[in-house]
């Protein structure tokens, strides 16, 4: 079980500098992000984004990948990018605290170990957080909904392989709206992200022709589209 020696998530008073990861997650049928709960003043008991102190010998992504990985098991994040630097004079009582803030993706299939008082909530309904963490996760929601318009990062919440079912509900899920599996694969095909590995999995119980199992060709981030934009279907 992952331990940590300090749950308050930010640093000690003399400190100037902390990261924080909006880690999200598209799992039954919901964008999903890692809280943590606050175990002492300010905000008690209050939900918190993981993160921490900057050492004085780390950039400031290699301090988040290690506190990641120490004190929520997060060790294999498929995507990590920086977010933003929040820097409100007062969004911390007491003192000034910087925070550098990045946005970081873990695939559906994956469900890390967790300390007891950590957990996946529903960015649509968060629970009461700590400081200006509600906006820091927000703002990873949007960058997340912008970059699947225009780049192939899907690739970083789905396995490894999927039927294009599958994808379809982590876009779904992604994007706060139901989206068309042929659309999807259409608009993803043509962008050429998408591959067939030539392989089926079981047609199930109801019969049909075995669903076809795809991959992204890259797991690497690519801008793939500058000017697309994905939209809900239309209301009228």
């Amino acid at each position: 079980m992952p331990h940590r020696n300090t749950r308050t998530g930010h640093p000690d008073q003399d400190a100037g500098h902390e990261v924080l990861a909006g880690v999200l997650r598209a799992h039954d049928g919901d964008l999903q992000v890692l809280l943590w709960q606050r175990a002492q003043e300010p905000h008690l008991d209050r939900w918190s984004l993981p993160g921490g102190r900057l050492a004085a010998t780390e950039d400031v992504e290699t301090s988040i990948r290690r506190q990641l990985a120490e004190k929520v098991d997060v060790h294999k994040l498929t995507h990590v990018e920086q977010l933003a630097v929040f820097s409100a004079p007062d969004r911390f009582p007491g003192q000034r605290v910087v925070a550098t803030a990045f946005l970081g993706l873990v695939p559906a299939d994956v469900d890390p170990e967790v300390p007891d008082d950590t957990r996946w909530h529903s960015v649509s309904a968060l629970p009461g957080t700590a400081f200006d963490h509600e906006r820091i996760v927000l703002a990873a929601r949007d960058r997340l909904h912008a970059k699947l318009s225009y780049t192939n990062i899907g690739f970083a919440l789905a396995p490894a392989e999927f039927t294009i079912s599958e994808l379809r509900r982590i876009y779904s899920a992604a994007l706060g709206y139901q989206v068309s599996a042929t659309n999807l694969q259409r608009v993803l095909s043509r962008r050429g992200v998408l591959e067939p590995t030539g392989r089926t999995v079981s047609a199930g119980p109801t019969g049909g022709r075995p669903p076809a199992l795809f991959r992204f060709t890259s797991r690497d981030l690519q801008v793939t589209d500058p000017f697309a934009v994905f939209r809900p279907p239309s209301q009228d």
